[in-house]
């Protein structure tokens, strides 16, 4: 997993509430469980037509915002089924940090292990990146997951707060394979020392 530390980018208004993940990346397309593959899919019911073709209102379909690395988006982000192809899809499109008044649990799990970093700030500090996020390209947002702040794109400071153990991780890289690999050693030594004493295992 990348390492997430400092992040400089484009942030997309989503004020939308109750984005569920069925939203964020359709059933029909949940054919895999590689983690790639599903950016293009993402929002796909609100991308595109049923023909295929773009929907040019839509936020991430206009020039401005085709690059944008932050979603800054309404109440209840990640709702519904519990499906880990929401956050990969997320990620897979290129969306490293996603800003809301609250989370799904499930969701908001999810999101650590696949990189993506999660921040729940109250509505009035959400209200003033939205309104950032709605200058367009020019207006980049800096997120610092070591110092836990965001700077808006006037220079304006949001702190936020992560779990100490999240954090870490995400600094690190470190998905659930990364923390188990952390503990290799003594995993060596263990199955070492087990099949001396029990060598016919």
């Amino acid at each position: 997993m990348e390492k997430f530390e400092k992040l400089h980018g484009i942030a997309a208004p989503m004020p939308l509430v109750n984005i569920d993940t069925d939203m964020i990346i359709p059933k029909v397309f949940l054919k895999s469980i590689q983690r790639t593959g599903f950016g293009a899919n993402l929002f796909d019911e609100m991308r595109f037509n049923r023909d295929g073709t773009e929907i040019p209102d839509f936020v991430l379909n206009k020039p401005q915002y085709r690059n944008a690395e932050i979603l800054v988006a309404g109440d209840n982000f990640g709702c519904g089924s519990s499906r880990e192809h929401a956050p990969w899809a997320i990620a897979d499109f290129g969306i490293k940090c996603v800003i809301s008044t609250s989370f799904a649990d499930i969701f908001f799990n999810n999101c650590f292990k696949n990189g993506i970093l999660p921040i729940v700030l109250p509505q009035e500090q959400v209200d003033i990146l939205m309104g950032d996020a709605e200058k367009g390209e020019n207006a980049r947002m800096t997120v610092d997951l070591e110092a836990q702040e965001i700077t808006t794109s006037d220079g304006q400071v949001i702190p936020f707060d992560v779990d100490a153990f999240k954090k870490h991780c995400l600094l690190e890289g470190l998905d659930d394979i990364g923390l188990t690999m952390e503990k290799k050693g003594a995993i060596d030594a263990f199955e070492a020392q087990a099949e001396q004493a029990r060598p016919w295992v």
